[in-house]
């Protein structure tokens, strides 16, 4: 496995997700994919209570993953966590009331790092920035990213926490994809300011670049309106992949991790297989080519 820096944490640049994940898979599964994780090395594990604005969806699937990660038999210390605290009901419920329910279904103490979203446009960014370090403080994570922020958002987080003494936004947690990048171009300066590094997410836009063009489930919010677009490009990516010898999601995945700003990808796995199959995408980095025809949302670098 190889690892990179995610704020102040060297993680594996592979973890798994949580949303729509761990209650939609066999129970027995669940424990045997944690445990593959950690033997391949990387247990990092992106795991939100989903219970705001429109993830409001009565989900389990934290409370699964918990049950699933001591069954699997794992100390605390042998595994990452990402955990979410979002803006949805910010600040009538506060971060401290957040944490302490999302550490309570999972059934651990503390977090490594967490993400902060999704965007709203009258967010607080004097705000967020002291009540997230009143977390760090208060010994609840190490490290904080933001989720799909626009550029002057996180720009003014940062400024506003080094003004004063306090910890910055370290990561961000964006859509990336072969399709969808312009986002993440946004932040380019930052990136290459080692300012933030980047956690790519929704990398395979739900299914539809490893060939489930209709997904069956609720996925990630379509931007741009480009899906469509996405939809008619899959033969290409499935071309690719039989160029290189690979599957469309070792593809997916080897592309975020081609861009030297990218620490780690998260992915969505409901079956061992997948996640042996995917973490062999590490193989096809180097070999990745020019695949500047599948970006398909250039349009948004003009908004």
């Amino acid at each position: 496995m190889l690892y990179r820096r995610l704020g102040d944490i060297e993680v594996p640049v592979l973890s798994l997700g949580s949303w729509n994940t761990w209650d939609r898979v066999d129970f027995q599964e669940a424990v045997v994919m944690i445990a593959r994780a950690a033997e391949l090395g990387c247990a990092f594990f992106d795991v939100a209570h989903y219970d705001m604005g429109p993830h409001a969806e009565n989900s389990r699937t934290d409370v699964i993953f918990g049950k699933a990660v001591r069954e699997a038999g794992l100390k605390r210390e042998d595994w990452l966590y990402c955990g979410k605290l979002w803006l949805w009901e910010y600040p009538a419920k506060g971060f401290t009331q957040q944490l302490t329910r999302a550490l309570d279904r999972v059934g651990a103490e503390r977090a490594d790092m967490v993400v902060v979203g999704d965007y709203f446009n009258t967010v607080d960014n004097e705000r967020i920035v002291d009540d997230v370090a009143e977390q760090i403080d208060a010994g609840r994570f190490t490290t904080w990213g933001v989720n799909n922020w626009p550029y002057q958002d996180v720009r003014a987080a940062i400024d506003i926490a080094r003004r004063r003494g306090l910890q910055p936004p370290r990561f961000a947690q964006l859509k990336y994809s072969l399709a969808r990048r312009a986002m993440a171009e946004k932040y380019r300066s930052l990136f290459e300011a080692n300012e933030l590094a980047l956690q790519a997410s929704d990398v395979f836009e739900g299914g539809v670049l490893v060939g489930k063009l209709r997904p069956g489930r609720k996925i990630g919010a379509d931007v741009g309106g480009i899906r469509n677009q996405i939809v008619a490009a899959w033969p290409r990516v499935d071309a690719l992949a039989k160029e290189l010898g690979g599957t469309p999601a070792q593809v997916a995945i080897a592309f975020c991790l081609a861009n030297p700003h990218t620490s780690n990808v998260l992915m969505g796995v409901s079956r061992l297989a997948q996640l042996t199959e995917n973490v062999r995408a590490l193989e096809l980095v180097e070999r990745i080519p020019d695949t500047a025809d599948l970006w398909l949302d250039k349009k948004e670098m003009e908004q």
